[in-house]
């Protein structure tokens, strides 16, 4: 597979797996329990690390070989939706999700839910420019 069609397929994998936290995962956030969701809340980071991280750090790796590759407006585009959406995750989320184990609240919870918006538009993005790539 060359390295414009596995960027497509992780941008991809990606972009499904963040609409389905967002749509799914994080609003069902607000229907756990104050005393269960401190467990809860660092289950659901254990077990969603298993599926994000190897899908974050190939989507930063290929965009920046396409890079790398050859420089294009649109590969230099799709690296900085991937780097951005990286850094995001480490820098923002990884820290609310910290905060929201530690005291849940229903404010904090939304926060999480509006804010995750703009991953998920990130990577849908990421998926739009990954196909004018290919």
């Amino acid at each position: 597979m060359d390295l414009a069609l596995a960027n497509l397929v992780v941008a991809a994998a990606l972009a499904g797996l963040i609409a389905t936290i967002q749509l799914v995962q994080y609003p069902l956030f607000a229907l756990v329990g104050a005393s269960e969701w401190s467990r809860y809340g660092a289950e659901h980071r254990r077990r969603i690390t298993w599926l994000a991280a190897p899908l974050m750090s190939a989507n930063v790796g290929l965009a920046l070989a396409l890079l790398v590759d050859g420089s294009s407006t649109l590969r230099v585009v799709n690296a900085g939706l991937a780097v951005g959406a990286f850094a995001l995750t480490g820098l923002v989320f990884a820290p609310m999700h910290g905060r929201l184990e530690r005291e849940a609240s229903e404010r904090a919870v939304r926060l999480l839910v509006r804010t995750n918006w703009l991953r998920t538009v990130i990577w849908a993005a990421q998926v739009v420019v990954a196909v004018a790539i290919v």
